[in-house]
């Protein structure tokens, strides 16, 4: 059996498919061959993870003449694919499998490919508008079309010895204390909307340092590093952040693996937490909780009931961004101080 599954295009969303992922390789067994197709910047979160056999990247915007589209569908052929999985909603990830060659062609019915589809689902409703569920499940339920048995959604992901062997040097150059550490993640590539403000940030560090002596560590990705360093200069001492470092998302990973809690807004560090049994404060603005539902008995959310909102909007279109301004560092932090308590780390 040969299978092609395309990834999600946003990291969380690859952590929330690793379910799906771990049912498929369960059903079809050791002897299956599984090939990942993800965009360049997702494929390293599944990287030291046992599902796929072999991981293509594709991006059409590309230089790269191996990534394009064209070349994908050759590959594809080349392998005689019997099973195409399509984890995103998108028309071009269909025509891609159609084209390549795959007999099985599983995914839901939107944007006009449900011709080219031949296992199709569809997403539950409410009246004209989609209805919100998880996206854990959301991925879960293409793999019971495909027979595979109930899986537990349970999120899962590996730090690879490259991943330790980077965090291990951040903790000597920042000198962490190991088992003392609280990272923090303010903002998020889906946009402004999603971000915390820095004023809270720099306030809720100092409070986890001074009243639960714990090392906060600022979390950053690429073009993140100078926002990350100016907020753990303004909260100072025992403040930190990995913008001195490489951005990485092992490290990332590997960061927030060894860490005793999360702090972070609903991006894609909130379901590494998850993934790795930390527990987790996710900071919700303008986005529906329910969409991204990890089913993660470890994790507080918060939310701020605003009348605007959710409104799912990556900028705040009134320019007041309430939802996330009315979210105190006083009542963040006293979710930080509860959730160590209950998981054994103020001590």
């Amino acid at each position: 059996m040969k299978l092609a599954v395309f990834l999600p295009n946003g990291i969380g969303d690859v952590i929330m498919a690793t379910p799906a992922l771990r049912a498929l390789r369960r059903h079809f067994g050791p002897e299956a061959s599984i090939v990942g197709i993800a965009k360049p910047y997702v494929a390293p979160v599944l990287e030291g993870t046992p599902w796929l056999n072999d991981l293509w990247l594709v991006d059409p915007g590309s230089v790269d003449p191996g990534q394009s589209a064209r070349a994908m569908i050759r590959r594809l052929r080349a392998m005689r694919i019997d099973t195409a999985v399509l984890f995103p909603n998108s028309f071009r990830t269909a025509w891609i499998a159609w084209r390549g060659g795959a007999r099985q062609r599983a995914g839901y019915v939107r944007y006009g490919r449900g011709p080219l589809l031949n296992v199709r689902l569809f997403a539950p409703m409410e009246g004209d508008r989609y209805s919100p569920c998880s996206t854990l499940d959301y991925y879960l339920e293409i793999a019971y079309a495909l027979g595979c048995p109930p899986e537990p959604p349970r999120m899962e992901l590996a730090a690879t010895a490259c991943d330790e062997t980077q965090a291990d040097e951040v903790w000597r150059a920042l000198g962490l204390r190991n088992g003392r550490v609280v990272a923090f993640n303010s903002g998020g590539a889906y946009g402004i909307a999603k971000h915390w403000p820095d004023e809270y940030g720099a306030e809720l560090a100092r409070m986890i340092v001074g009243s639960l002596d714990h090392d906060v560590l600022v979390l950053c990705g690429p073009g993140e590093q100078e926002r990350a360093a100016t907020l753990a200069g303004r909260a100072g001492p025992r403040v930190f952040s990995l913008a001195g470092f490489p951005p990485s998302i092992g490290l990332t990973k590997a960061s927030v693996r060894r860490s005793r809690l999360l702090v972070s807004t609903d991006s894609g560090p909130r379901h590494f937490g998850a993934a790795f049994g930390v527990p987790v404060v996710a900071l919700f603005g303008p986005t529906h909780m329910a969409w991204t539902d990890t089913h993660y008995e470890g994790e507080t959310r918060l939310q701020m009931p605003v009348a605007c909102g959710p409104c799912q909007q990556r900028v705040c279109p009134h320019g007041h961004h309430r939802c996330m301004w009315e979210l105190t560092a006083e009542r963040v932090y006293e979710a930080v101080r509860n959730l160590l308590e209950r998981t054994g780390g103020t001590t």
